[in-house]
């Protein structure tokens, strides 16, 4: 049997049968009990080796209202593929948003038909269609600044309109790259590297009986102030 074990590992455990074939029969001359290999059932752990509780907390109402509350948190807490949807799409709307208002702004005081006039000064220079001013937003967002499409005095609701995508800017930016900073700083899979004991005993230690088991740390660097909380449950 250890044998077995040893070949096969601790997902299999050894059973012993009659004989075989479907039902009971009588065992014959010189046939004794057969074994079998079978795959054992695992259990649902209540914790993950890694510290990750599996128990989920149901029907508490208002669960929508409450992770909305502090989004911040939450987004640093979602999934990597969901960070990064949310990155994209956030991104991708607000240059949208902002391309689409230069544009509108030219469409009011119709650039778009006077661009290529000689003496006429438009809100912006060199933006005559919708493309135009999506790069000039993005030339001024990315302060790329490549000169040929720029602000001129003429045009107020411009400079209010640049003051406001500046400010909009920022504060996207913040609250993304901020976000992914802390995800990518977590050290969630530190956790990987540390190695628990397969069994755990009990054993006498200081004249009590105590339940002892071993943890190894599989990088150089050590762990400093690192704690441990244990859970036991009882049937």
């Amino acid at each position: 049997m250890s044998a077995l074990r040893r070949k096969f590992g601790d997902d299999y455990q050894v059973v012993t049968t009659s004989s075989s074939g479907s039902g009971l029969q009588p065992q014959g001359p010189g046939q004794g009990p057969q074994q079998q290999l079978v795959p054992k059932k695992k259990r649902q752990r209540f914790v993950d080796k890694n510290g990750r509780c599996n128990v989920q907390h149901g029907n508490l109402g208002s669960e929508t209202s409450r992770y909305l509350s502090d989004l911040f948190t939450t987004l640093v807490d979602l999934k990597w593929r969901w960070n990064l949807f949310i990155f994209i799409l956030t991104y991708t709307v607000a240059w949208l948003f902002m391309a689409s208002m230069w544009w509108v702004i030219a469409y009011s005081r119709g650039d778009l038909n006077k661009a290529h006039v000689g003496n006429y000064t438009p809100c912006v220079a060199n933006v005559y269609n919708f493309p135009s001013a999506f790069l000039f937003f993005i030339e001024t967002e990315a302060t790329i600044g490549y000169g040929y499409r720029y602000i001129t005095d003429k045009c107020p609701e411009g400079i209010i309109l640049f003051l406001f995508q500046s400010i909009l800017g920022s504060i996207v930016d913040a609250f993304l790259i901020g976000c992914m900073f802390i995800k990518m700083s977590q050290p969630k899979k530190r956790a990987e590297t540390l190695m628990f004991s397969e069994h755990a005993v009990i054993s006498m230690r200081d004249g009590k009986l105590t339940l002892m088991f071993r943890v190894g740390n599989l990088r150089n660097s050590h762990m400093v102030s690192a704690q441990i909380r244990c859970k036991l449950l009882k049937g």
